[in-house]
């Protein structure tokens, strides 16, 4: 067998394990080694046994919601509470009681698919729990602040995500098919065929970009850094001045962008060949919601108010204005016609040799510096407050990231505690 007819199957298995077809018994032959269809082969053990965990908590803890919120029911019912009263930390809770009570459930459908080695539906699961995980994380943080609470949320999200990857049919496939090319005398045939843009491509047709870990991390990275240069170049050109407009403690990067940049791939994927006018309409509504929702989250949390469009055109509570909803949908349109296009053929050149370890060193450093970042910021909060105690965690932060460094690295930020929603 050559090494192109080797290549040329080695591709047509990575497509079928991308489209989530059935190949079981379809081998390929690389450097003496098989390279099987990675869907028939079991989860690892550790998989399984958090499969049964996750069963037999949503058993313990299905009982126990649907008991509580019959009480809850029960009094409101009975006029022993009042929803009419309730003030924004009660109607917080009602929200968070029922995205954590959705969780569980979905958590069990979840780990039932560990448990029977469903390895596609698990991984397509995954997607679902990581975004409920957050919000899980967020409403949380808005109820109680930083502390030991969020640690359930941290590790089911590190657990999820190291899942998203292991479970994945395709990614494993990738994996699989980069020891085999490894292997190769003529891996040069799949570089130029990486060079035409099929890694990385949703190669099922219905959209534009594999949806997969490692794409979604690097447009975070990407739109992190792309979208932080946009808005300080416009504040330049607006005011003649620079300012710093980071949102991390350290490097270049503004999350908010970072996340929107994901959520609009994720979102408009499927549109990539729409007419241009659907795609930034659909932006604009899609980013104008985001940064209403980013700025309420702020707010409820730590009192943040790092953005105000009051008497702008088209204001929403100041959150967003049509101005910014238009600009959203310039945004948008550029990002899947012109920008998304070139810049997955710039993440597919990253070296086999250097792909996972590089991404992995970025992840660890974007972790820890946007922990860094949320403590410090909640710090800042208890400090303004009049809440902060005298541990050394506090003090470490009191020292290193007082008042002044805050207010000087994120200088578009301002705090009133009495805005937050906290208990």
């Amino acid at each position: 067998m050559s090494a192109n007819e080797t290549l040329e199957e080695l591709m047509d298995t990575h497509d079928d394990a991308a489209r989530g077809d059935n190949v079981t018994g379809h081998d390929s032959v690389v450097g003496g080694d098989n390279v099987t269809d990675i869907d028939d082969k079991r989860l690892p053990l550790l998989a399984r046994i958090y499969g049964v965990v996750l069963i037999v908590q949503g058993l313990f803890t299905v009982p126990m919601i649907v008991i509580a919120f019959g009480y809850a029911i029960r009094a409101v019912l009975g006029g022993s509470a009042q929803l009419d009263r309730a003030g924004l930390s009660v109607i917080l809770s009602w929200i968070s009681a029922s995205l954590s009570s959705l969780t569980t459930i979905i958590l069990m459908i979840f780990g039932a698919l560990l448990t029977f080695n469903k390895r596609r539906y698990a991984a397509r699961w995954t997607y679902v729990l990581i975004p409920l995980t957050i919000a899980e994380g967020l409403f949380t943080l808005m109820l109680d602040g930083l502390g030991l609470n969020l640690i359930t949320n941290i590790v089911q999200l590190a657990i999820l995500v190291s899942l998203s990857i292991t479970v994945d049919p395709a990614l494993r496939q990738e994996r699989r098919l980069k020891v085999a090319l490894w292997r190769m005398d003529e891996r040069a045939a799949y570089e130029d065929a990486a060079a035409q843009g099929m890694p990385g491509r949703d190669l099922t047709g219905k959209g534009y970009i594999a949806l997969d870990f490692f794409n979604l991390f690097w447009l975070f990275v990407v739109g992190c850094v792309f979208g932080l240069t946009i808005e300080s170049i416009y504040h330049v050109v607006l005011f003649h001045e620079w300012q710093d407009r980071a949102g991390l403690l350290w490097g270049p990067f503004s999350p908010i962008y970072g996340f929107g940049a994901v959520l609009l791939t994720v979102l408009l994927n499927r549109l990539w060949r729409s007419n241009w006018l659907l795609i930034f309409c659909a932006s604009a509504v899609i980013g104008g919601t985001f940064e209403y929702l980013t700025s309420w989250v702020m707010e409820v949390a730590f009192g943040i108010t790092a953005w105000d469009y009051t008497g702008q055109w088209l204001s929403i509570d100041g959150r967003t204005s049509g101005k910014y909803m238009f600009f959203w949908g310039l945004l948008g349109l550029a990002w899947i016609k012109l920008i998304l296009p070139h810049l997955l053929a710039m993440i597919q050149r990253i070296p086999w040799k250097w792909r996972y370890s590089l991404t992995l060193v970025f992840l660890v450093f974007m972790l820890v510096d946007a922990t860094m970042t949320v403590m410090a910021i909640d710090a800042w909060y208890s400090r303004l407050a009049g809440i902060a105690d005298d541990s050394p965690i506090a003090n470490f932060f009191a020292a290193h990231f007082d008042n002044d460094f805050m207010a000087n690295r994120f200088q578009t930020m301002s705090i009133d505690p009495s805005k937050a929603g906290r208990m």
